[in-house]
């Protein structure tokens, strides 16, 4: 069995909340604002990913709940990479 990509890591996450849009919603993030292509994402990149992300879901939804749901399942993917800044953002 093959370890997913971080990139399908970041997309299976985002299907719970997302269904099946989430495929082309991480790409068009990791495009428009990491200038590269979703295949490329890697574990450096995750911080400014998730803030990206949480300022799309938040036009999408009001539900805080579920708007800190999805970022703290997200931010799980940061630690289990390694790269977590405890320091605080860069």
């Amino acid at each position: 069995m093959s370890k997913k990509t971080l990139y399908e890591q970041v997309v299976e996450t985002t299907h719970v909340y997302l269904g099946p849009a989430a495929d082309r919603f991480i790409a068009r993030q990791v495009q428009n604002h990491l200038h590269k292509r979703p295949e490329q994402l890697s574990a450096s990149d995750l911080e400014k990913l998730i803030d990206w992300i949480q300022i799309a879901v938040s036009l999408l939804t009001e539900d805080s709940d579920i708007i800190e749901d999805y970022i703290g399942a997200l931010r799980e993917l940061i630690d289990k990479s390694g790269t977590s800044k405890k320091a605080g953002k860069s």
